[in-house]
């Protein structure tokens, strides 16, 4: 099979994985991207599109601008709605996505026609987006009869929603936050790929205890809670504090694989429990905590992490100080649960098993 992934960005690598999963099935895979991925990841076919990106300015601009639409949240604020619908703001808004496909057209037609998209066998479509907002390619696809999944992975469902044409021929959709499940009335969970094997963790403590917090957005993951609670702590010398932002991944993940303890999020603004930030932390060898709220307590109950939350978290890191042996404990249980539940070749099977049920394996 031919196997397309059409992305705004590669955003966490995930689509060098699923390209190296398929290829070792035996199967064509490439990724096409709007543009480059902010922390250098590989962009696969990069289209360059302008009137996108992932700069820091643009997004307070559009964060700003969504303000002016729904308050102080801005584009932080939830919609309703099972599912949740895009459609513009305005006139305005409504204007600006045709001028923009108008526009990315001269970007995007020659690439449909250079690396023939339209002859791949399945398309997924990563934040349930394609190129065109109007939906213009996915309507191609559908007339010529191909497999279309639209995967959501947060933002994408609980702020902007589905956009009705694409989700009108979506087949098959999937996510990996478990709150989008009740975001739709036709998803699947899908755990994360990741490749365990990269990482050799010996679960050896510092001295004093390293702790690190590492957000992508300080206001989804709590930071407002968690940064003055281990900067008091680091004060008395009771641990050694890194706070990991706006540093290029490979940095990134050699702070991370330095430390002890993760601490993901609070609040559950930006999903319930857990992302690629903790999957890379557990495979790492460090102890997570984040706050798991009760339907992901019955989901995977099994889970490695220590639930916290604005009440408890102080006393859980004096707890695990207390007691270098429970932290090792929960630092090896995450390297074992990661690798039975996130490593490529269970997330591959579990991806070709909806493949299989859809009756699109070819024999």
């Amino acid at each position: 099979m031919k196997i397309l992934y059409i992305s705004p960005e590669n955003t966490v690598g995930t689509l060098n994985l699923w390209k190296q999963a398929h290829e070792a099935r035996g199967n064509e895979c490439k990724f096409i991207t709007f543009y480059p991925s902010r922390h250098n990841y590989d962009p696969g076919i990069c289209l360059n599109l302008p009137l996108i990106k992932s700069k820091s300015w643009y997004t307070k601009t559009r964060h700003h601008y969504y303000q002016l639409k729904w308050g102080t949240q801005g584009e932080y604020h939830e919609k309703e709605g099972h599912p949740t619908v895009w459609k513009p703001n305005s006139v305005l808004e409504q204007k600006y996505f045709q001028f923009r496909d108008w526009l990315w057209s001269k970007w995007v037609e020659p690439a449909i026609q250079k690396y023939n998209l339209k002859e791949y066998d399945i398309f997924h479509l990563e934040w349930g987006l394609e190129f065109y907002r109007d939906g213009r390619f996915v309507k191609q696809l559908s007339k010529l009869g191909k497999p279309i999944i639209c995967t959501y992975h947060g933002q994408d469902l609980r702020t902007r929603g589905v956009i009705p044409v694409i989700d009108k021929v979506s087949q098959l959709n999937l996510t990996s936050e478990l709150d989008l499940m009740n975001k739709h009335p036709s998803m699947n969970y899908l755990f994360l790929p990741f490749d365990t094997s990269q990482h050799q963790p010996k679960f050896n403590i510092n001295d004093p205890i390293r702790i690190c917090h590492s957000p992508t957005d300080r206001y989804y993951k709590g930071s407002d809670t968690i940064i003055p609670v281990c900067e008091n702590l680091a004060k008395n010398g009771e641990i050694e504090f890194i706070l990991i932002e706006n540093v290029p991944h490979n940095k990134a993940q050699q702070l991370k694989q330095s430390c002890d303890i993760l601490i993901d999020q609070i609040h559950n603004r930006g999903g319930w429990g857990y992302g690629m930030n903790s999957i890379e932390a557990l495979s790492m060898g460090l102890c997570c905590l984040t706050e798991i709220i009760p339907e992901y307590e019955k989901f995977i109950p099994d889970h490695p992490f220590i639930n916290i939350n604005e009440g408890n978290l102080y006393s859980v890191l004096i707890q695990l100080l207390k007691n270098p042996g429970l932290l090792k404990k929960y630092k090896k249980r995450g390297r074992d649960w990661v690798i039975q539940n996130h490593d490529l070749k269970y997330t591959t099977n579990q991806l070709y098993g909806y493949y299989n049920e859809k009756g699109w394996i070819k024999s």
